[in-house]
């Protein structure tokens, strides 16, 4: 029994020297080698949850295109209103063309998309914005996106919060910024839905459910102390614009057309220390998804909140998308220590640049 043991042992030390030799140790990292070469590490579930904020949504076109040149490429994408139709342009590959668009917009363009409605749901139809998202966008499917992306609508008749995350992008995207008295409700799903901004401002939660590691959010109302008036005026920016007494509107005919009725008079036009009927509305939502957002936020904290400093710009100033854009690439550059701080954290796999020199 002992020489059984004796022998035992003698094989046991001869496989140990086998494995302990310089040969075999150069297989088995070879080995580890190939090993992570057929299974690479995945890449960290990163969400980026764009907010509400009409024409302050295009920020975010600037917060996208900061984060990609830093090398934070989000893997979830979620969005309330504009920030439904930049992510959606992001994930579909249209970013570029949305972008340019923006960037030729001025006051009398911006008219011209304003397709005025009487009897109906809201003051504009919609109709040619649609035709211009389909112009760009297609019969794209959301399904058929490379990363998950859900849309924010609410359910008109029951006040739930409706992800949208099937079917045609341009519909899904349509209801997400069918902002009520603006546009008319889109009806889907057996649903009429309106503005996405009424129950989830700023969809962290999203991000959080699809099990992001870790979640950006994008804020374009964050800025409380740039909504002040304008020196001299008594009115808020937030509050709007009088969209017949700009410079370049004066003398169009799209102007002269909408000043001629009754309606778009009363309803756009304001007194000199008075906000308009819209200028009323849309602060009125302004105020509305505000504090909804600070409530949600506190709830279902981001890992990173990016707050571009676009207060002093007004809710309908499509026009001002070049400052727009650039002051989301800025908010990008003023938060990442936190971004990257968090994503050391939460990341393994991230690697900060002086590291990599």
């Amino acid at each position: 029994m002992v020489a059984f043991f004796a022998r035992d042992k003698n094989k046991k030390d001869k496989k140990d020297k086998k494995a302990d030799s310089p040969n075999n140790k150069g297989k088995q990292k070879q080995d580890e080698t190939i090993s992570k070469k057929a299974h690479p590490p995945l890449k960290p579930r990163i969400g980026l949850a764009l907010g509400s904020g009409l024409a302050r949504g295009f920020s975010h076109i600037g917060v996208v295109r900061a984060l990609k040149r830093h090398g934070i490429e989000p893997t979830i994408v979620s969005g309330t209103s504009m920030g439904a139709l930049v992510g959606g342009a992001y994930l579909s590959g249209n970013l570029d063309a949305v972008e340019a668009w923006a960037h030729s917009l001025n006051r009398m363009k911006v008219m011209s998309y304003l397709d005025f409605r009487v009897r109906s749901g809201g003051i504009f139809g919609g109709k040619k914005l649609m035709k211009l998202m389909y112009d760009n966008f297609g019969d794209v499917m959301i399904e058929d996106l490379p990363q998950p992306f859900i849309a924010i609508a609410a359910d008109m008749t029951t006040g739930h919060e409706v992800w949208l995350r099937k079917g045609r992008l341009i519909d899904i995207m349509r209801a997400s910024f069918s902002l009520p008295g603006i546009f008319p409700p889109v009806y889907m799903n057996n649903r009429w839905l309106i503005d996405g901004a009424l129950v989830n401002p700023v969809p962290v939660s999203v991000c959080q459910a699809l099990d992001a590691r870790m979640t950006i959010a994008v804020n374009p109302n964050g800025d409380i102390l740039g909504k002040a008036a304008h020196p001299g005026e008594n009115i808020p920016t937030v509050a709007g614009f009088d969209l017949f007494g700009n410079e370049d509107t004066k003398g169009s005919m799209q102007a002269t057309k909408a000043k001629k009725s009754s309606i778009t008079r009363r309803i756009f036009t304001r007194e000199k220390d008075a906000p308009s009927m819209f200028g009323v509305m849309v602060s009125s939502l302004n105020i509305i998804q505000d504090r909804l957002a600070r409530s949600r936020l506190a709830g279902d904290p981001p890992d990173v909140t990016i707050t571009p400093r676009i207060g002093h710009i007004g809710l309908m100033e499509f026009d001002r998308a070049d400052e727009l854009i650039e002051e989301g690439e800025a908010a990008v550059e003023r938060a990442l220590p936190d971004i990257k701080a968090a994503y050391s954290v939460l990341c393994t796999n991230y690697i900060p640049e002086d590291d990599e020199k």
